[in-house]
């Protein structure tokens, strides 16, 4: 391998925001280079195991902040691999949300209907199909039926999982070997491959610099594939446009890093992120109740002894997503199998004499570990968090060979955050402690702080320089040529499940990437179909692309 290389499109990170790009860029006949951090895994790497090595540890990366941890994908495939691909739209009054700044966050030329097309593409894309009463396991009917029981409503959520080829084992966030989780694996980047794209995993990008060119140059170190503190080379590859898509966690740290050498970064780098509203709750039913109140039961005797079989949400209860209701008070409520692990170490005892996440009360609630049944909130939070000076390298020091890292990012809470996680806290409370069905309790915020899984922001599009890293077609301010298509462009927290905003958001950015190489000489094509073929939402896109290209 030459010291320096070149292609046309350099994009760091292989999840929604680089799969999307690195196929539409390559089908269109550019080269495309992808720089993945992460292993590469195929459906037979996944294991049903948590010790060291296994797949639970080697795709993802868990940053501990000062006062927020960040959980995210790390490897080929990114967040898809681990994610639990439930896919809602983003409800129209999020476009309108003002947050902390006062004033609209997101660019006036975006709102539900604008990206409704791009949605439909990523549909098509995956696909995303809807979720029927009879594929929902035992616990997402509990909760579904608890909500009817205390007059909430609840539907089973959208999903890209094949539910033909889903077995319910209940280990989707550690990759899914069966292929019945549509992950990226699945669609877009098999198809960038065969246009010809080039993905190289555990490539990790420390940096960017200017060329004369016009173009930028892009520094990466090799890392070990079982020790990921270890750097086993390191290289630099010149592209005429970059596109950063590492996650939220990581993408806002290399703007920082390379800001000594690229010159000034806009000032919302690093600042505005935004957890998603995210927080958890365990509820402990009461079997005997389930069965005297809602009338549902499940075998006690055999597969349930092992382990809490089904998947992750499935049911959710969208009632407070409402947009007459006041900014801060409006959330959508999750029923979630959480896996062994954070969980079992976050989860508070209900009424507890003594402390509350561990000690003799905990090790009693572990004991029921088979009736638990977690609920998931996506609120509005105010993008409290900022991201401090960027560490050596990577966007973490790691801790550990795999998984763990403490990470720079900062985060308060504020009046209006604690706010919403109070009134969600309410309604799950309200709907699993009727009648005495279970006792419920929030997951501790003393060891780790507050939590994501859905990190965005901090790298924003928006129409305000002073509160936006990006312009409406995701550019850099004052960087032409670097875009950001990852999570961190979007402005602020969702209320759903952001996998679906995100991906539309990709998808509609591409005819921006399109003209920008064309201006630099690159003959590149945009119009692709689906990955499999499928063209039927591309028509509803032809316009806004036309309006991009001219």
């Amino acid at each position: 391998m030459n010291a320096t290389e070149t292609t046309d499109v350099l994009i760091v990170g292989s999840g929604f925001g680089g799969a999307i790009t690195a196929y539409h860029l390559a089908a269109g006949g550019a080269r495309v280079t992808v720089l993945e951090r992460g292993p590469w895994l195929r459906s037979e790497d996944f294991d049903h195991d948590f010790k060291f090595g296994s797949s639970a540890t080697r795709v993802f990366d868990f940053v501990v902040g000062d006062g927020m941890s960040v959980l995210g994908g790390n490897c080929v495939g990114g967040g898809s691999v681990v994610y639990f691909a439930t896919m809602p739209r983003a409800p129209r009054f999020v476009f309108e949300r003002h947050g902390s700044i006062g004033r609209r966050m997101w660019p006036a030329v975006i709102d539900r209907d604008v990206l409704e097309p791009w949605y439909d593409r990523v549909a098509e894309a995956l696909p995303i199909t809807p979720t029927s009463w009879d594929e929902v396991p035992y616990i997402g009917g509990v909760f579904a039926a608890a909500c009817k029981a205390a007059g909430h409503t609840a539907n089973p959520s959208p999903s890209a999982v094949d539910t033909s080829l889903c077995t319910n084992c209940n280990w989707m966030m550690s990759g899914c070997r069966f292929d019945a989780k549509r992950s990226l694996l699945l669609n877009y980047l098999p198809a960038a491959l065969s246009h010809g794209a080039e993905i190289r995993p555990l490539h990790e990008v420390q940096r960017i610099t200017r060329l004369d060119t016009g173009g930028y140059r892009v520094h990466y170190n090799t890392i070990h594939e079982v020790d990921y503190r270890q750097q086993t080379g390191s290289g630099a590859i010149d592209a005429k446009v970059v596109i950063l898509a590492a996650g939220t966690a990581a993408t806002p740290v290399i703007l920082q890093r390379s800001e000594a050498e690229l010159g000034t970064m806009p000032h919302a780098v690093g600042r505005y992120f935004s957890g998603n509203g995210e927080r958890l709750n365990t509820a402990v039913i009461e079997e005997d109740k389930v069965r005297e109140l809602l009338g549902l039961s499940r075998d006690e005797e055999n597969a349930y002894g092992a382990y809490q079989i089904g998947r992750g949400p499935v049911v959710a209860s969208w009632d407070r997503l409402n947009a007459d209701l006041p900014e801060y008070e409006r959330f959508s409520l999750e029923q979630l199998y959480f896996p062994p692990g954070f969980g079992t170490i976050l989860a508070q005892v209900p009424d507890a004499t003594g402390p509350t996440w561990y000690g003799p009360e905990k090790k009693e609630m572990l004991r029921k570990w088979r009736s638990w049944l977690t609920v998931f909130t996506m609120s509005e939070d105010d993008n409290e968090g900022v991201f401090g000076p960027p560490p050596p390298t990577g966007n973490s020091e790691r801790l550990s060979q795999q998984l763990l890292g403490f990470g720079r990012l900062r985060y308060r809470p504020t009046a209006n955050t604690l706010r919403g996680w109070e009134v969600s806290d309410a309604a799950v409370r309200q709907i699993l402690e009727h009648n005495g069905l279970s006792r419920v309790m929030p997951w501790t915020n003393d060891v780790i702080g507050a939590y994501t899984v859905h990190p965005l922001s901090a790298c924003r599009i928006g129409d305000d320089p002073a509160t936006s890293a990006l312009d409406d077609r995701h550019e850099l301010r004052g960087h032409p040529g670097i875009f950001v298509t990852d999570g961190s462009a979007v402005p602020g927290a969702l209320t759903v499940n952001p996998a679906f905003t995100i991906a539309a958001l990709a998808e509609r950015a591409v005819p921006g990437i399109v003209h920008a190489l064309r201006e630099r000489g690159v003959d590149v094509r945009y119009g692709a179909p689906a990955p499999d073929g499928g063209g039927a939402a591309r028509r509803g896109t032809a316009a806004a692309a036309r309006a991009v290209l001219g």
